[in-house]
């Protein structure tokens, strides 16, 4: 339910920001903002908004598919409102490292749902590990999906050019790992058990 609720918020302030400029500039991630007028709402607040309905609806597709899951296991461990908690807090970790990176990037800025969404694939791996992920129709198994996304992010961050935040998407990917052990170490043995016995589906 509560991941329902967060891509219908998304989808429509995306919706909005897309035909109000102004909402945009003040949702956005800008740095400068941050550092010089105080405005930390915008490292949550940048997870909202999308640059584009390809951007969003593969953003929201994936949080839709995977953060039910997540959601049922985040919510079994610490509450209902847990997942809701869990997700917020990604955007906000998943995006820090850019920002003490850029803080004085006056040119620079980020938006999208992407390092949140990051946590929420990498919550589910770790449950389900040998789940199958389907990439441009293709069936892959989740941590073999996981170990792909986690290289390529760190190769693609080191180059650069794409306007593409990988940083965020590797910030996301470990925060996910982390919350889950944190709230529930014995997670890691339920993983290394599933991982030497693959079973796809």
């Amino acid at each position: 339910m509560l991941t329902l609720i967060l891509i219908a918020v998304t989808v429509l302030v995306s919706w909005l920001a897309f035909s109000r400029p102004r909402l945009l500039d003040r949702l956005i991630l800008w740095p400068p903002a941050i550092d010089r007028q105080k405005q930390y709402d915008r490292l949550l607040t940048h997870g909202f908004i999308h640059a584009d309905w390809q951007h969003l609806l593969f953003n929201m597709i994936t949080l839709f598919f995977f953060g039910r899951i997540a959601e049922q296991v985040i919510g079994s461990m610490i509450g209902p409102i847990g997942f809701l908690l869990f997700y917020l807090s990604a955007i906000v970790i998943a995006i820090l490292p850019t920002y003490l990176r850029h803080r004085h990037d006056s040119r620079y800025r980020s938006l999208g749902a992407s390092g949140a969404v990051s946590a929420v694939l990498f919550a589910f791996i770790l449950v389900q590990p040998w789940s199958l992920i389907f990439v441009f129709f293709l069936p892959v198994p989740a941590i073999v999906y996981g170990a792909f996304f986690v290289g390529y992010s760190i190769w693609m961050d080191r180059q650069g050019g794409d306007n593409t935040n990988h940083n965020a998407h590797l910030s996301g990917a470990i925060y996910g790992v982390l919350f889950m052990l944190l709230m529930e170490p014995r997670i890691a043995g339920h993983f290394l058990q599933r991982l030497m016995n693959p079973s796809f589906g």
